[in-house]
């Protein structure tokens, strides 16, 4: 789309950003609906938050509405004005709906698209033995909304480098909600992948090609879905390994799909046609599956 002096402005902020399809898929559908907006990244360091949700308060800022990503979905919180039910229960943000009066939104889509996306894949996670990899704010919003559900998993163990965080982050989640399917592993051979029935990885181990296997891939086995939230590569190499032994794999690509969608529909104030959502799916995949 070309931006000219009055679109209104959309985007991302995180870091780093280099690898986000958000651009492809959103600017996509902003000229289907023949919006005339624009969606950028905005790759941030942390000691620039302060500034920048400072300039977001100007009646004259042309941005209207952000995505939130690695590592500051917790971090925005303070800078808000008002939270969704849903994103108060998980404690972090990946939406921000900006009004005229510059008004700030939080909302959480990651925890919807999740849940969207395996029911895309049919997988059912009632009385399923999960295993969880990371504490950061993905992980919040998918562990929120498995634990909303009301057909729930059987278990649902954690692993995070720092065990405390993922202590405290069950402590806090019980305050608002029965979290009795959390259970914290202080070490990675106590998630029982052998035995469990889904995997999920919400870290970013795995974007880089240097990164390693964060568990030895003697755990995995076939009858499980390695579920990566990662979608660029679109092929980490836990999902690689994964796919070797036979198990299920996907990445995040759905996900970010959408969560995307949904995030559309907050800015927008309204659902999304069919064909906009079909287009913007098709322009994630060709970019990351070059078809």
């Amino acid at each position: 789309m070309i931006e000219d002096s009055n679109s209104a402005i959309y985007g991302i902020i995180g870091n780093p950003l280099a690898h986000s399809l958000s651009p492809v898929m959103h600017n996509a559908a902003f000229e289907a609906l023949e919006v005339d907006a624009v969606y950028k990244l905005f790759p941030l360091k942390e000691e620039e938050l302060d500034g920048f949700f400072k300039d977001l308060k100007d009646p004259s800022s042309p941005i209207f509405g952000l995505n939130v990503t690695v590592p500051y979905k917790e971090k925005v919180m303070p800078f808000l004005d008002a939270l969704s039910p849903f994103a108060a229960k998980v404690g972090a943000v990946n939406t921000i709906v900006i009004d005229d009066k510059r008004k700030l939104t939080g909302h959480n889509t990651d925890g919807p698209g999740f849940l969207c996306h395996l029911q895309e894949l049919g997988v059912d996670i009632t009385d399923k033995r999960i295993a969880v990899l990371g504490a950061g704010g993905s992980a919040r919003a998918i562990l929120t909304s498995l634990c909303l559900l009301p057909e729930r998993p059987e278990s649902i163990r954690i692993y995070n480098r720092t065990a405390q965080k993922v202590e405290d982050l069950i402590v806090e989640l019980g305050g608002r909600m029965n979290v009795d399917i959390l259970q914290a592993v202080n070490v990675i051979e106590d998630l029982n992948i052998e035995l469990c029935d889904i995997l999920i990885n919400t870290t970013t181990v795995g974007m880089q090609p240097t990164d390693p296997m964060l568990i030895d891939h003697n755990l995995l086995h076939k009858d499980m879905l390695v579920y990566d939230i990662i979608y660029n590569p679109a092929k980490t190499l836990l999902l690689k390994e994964a796919q070797t032994i036979g198990a299920n794999t996907t990445n995040g690509l759905g996900m970010l799909f959408y969560q995307g969608v949904l995030a559309l529909q907050h800015w927008a104030n309204q659902e999304i046609d069919v064909g906009v959502k079909i287009l913007m799916r098709d322009k994630l995949e060709e970019e990351s599956y070059g078809h």
